[in-house]
């Protein structure tokens, strides 16, 4: 099963490391990425850049486009990995590596994946990472 975590922290305390200790805290991130290359279970990683270079795209009457990010929290989300993980517990043992790798407050997001293959309307399920997933098709 596809899994992604989503990793929320302060935006202005992140910003405000020194690139040494940037840099440090993904070497320790790399190395838990490492290992799940390693083990065949990485997926994609995306660091995101900060919310002033968001907009927002609101639905309603009209569509507007909106300075920042789409939720107003504390925590800003930062980026994320999916990760091939058998279930939800070793999906949160994974996040507990990365929360170790970066020891700064902050919060990890543990979400199972649907797959969406755009013009397949079957449901069928396909083959993720070896396992079974279900495919939404773009009627859905």
């Amino acid at each position: 099963m596809l899994y992604a975590i989503l990793c929320y922290n302060f935006e202005d305390v992140v910003g405000a490391w020194s690139p040494a200790e940037d840099a440090a805290v993904m070497a320790r991130l790399g190395a838990v990425e490492a290992g799940l290359t390693a083990a065949e279970r990485m997926g994609a990683v995306a660091r995101l850049l900060p919310t002033t270079a968001a907009v927002t795209l609101r639905k309603g009457r009209d569509l507007l486009v909106i300075d920042g990010p789409f939720a107003e929290t504390k925590e800003q989300l930062l980026g994320f990995y999916v990760v091939d993980c058998a279930d939800l517990e070793a999906a949160i043992a994974v996040a507990r590596d990365l929360a170790v790798a970066n020891p700064d407050r902050g919060a990890y997001e543990i979400r199972p994946l649907a797959v969406y293959r755009p013009g397949s309307l079957d449901g069928a399920p396909r083959q993720v990472g070896g396992r079974k997933a279900h495919v939404r098709g773009a009627g859905v």
